[in-house]
């Protein structure tokens, strides 16, 4: 367990997957949304990407088709959701408008593999995690 000086949750997500055909292509789109390379095989059929916290999202090379604009099953939170969307329009990236719902406010950026990738603002507050 963790320290009592220490406010973040005891418990994070370690691994998330994303299922793609170009796995290289893949990680260099999210690298670029700002994740942090960490391994590709020489294969190119799985690559580590690092968010803030220490999850991982995994690449992995399918060889299923993926429905073009369906929502990728994993979102990715940022701070200043605004600056993200005007960072991702300078990458000539697409975002969609940003739509305000009850909790966060979010927008969309077409993905790798016609995926539809979801950014979305922090829930987190001030709150250490």
């Amino acid at each position: 367990m963790a320290k009592k000086a220490d406010k973040r949750p005891p418990v994070a997500v370690g691994h998330v997957s994303l299922h793609v055909k170009d796995v290289p292509a893949a990680s260099a789109f999210m690298q670029t949304l700002g994740l942090r390379h960490v391994f590709e095989n020489e294969k190119q059929t799985f690559a580590v990407l690092e968010l803030r916290g220490g999850t991982h999202l995994i690449l992995n090379k399918s060889r299923k088709k993926i429905r073009e604009g369906a929502v990728a099953p994993v979102d990715l939170m940022v701070d200043d959701v605004k600056a993200m969307r005007a960072y991702c329009k300078t990458k000539k990236l697409k975002p969609s408008k940003i739509t305000t719902g009850s909790v966060h406010s979010s927008f969309y950026v077409p993905g790798p593999d016609g995926w539809s990738i979801k950014i979305t603002s922090s829930h987190a507050g001030n709150r250490p995690v």
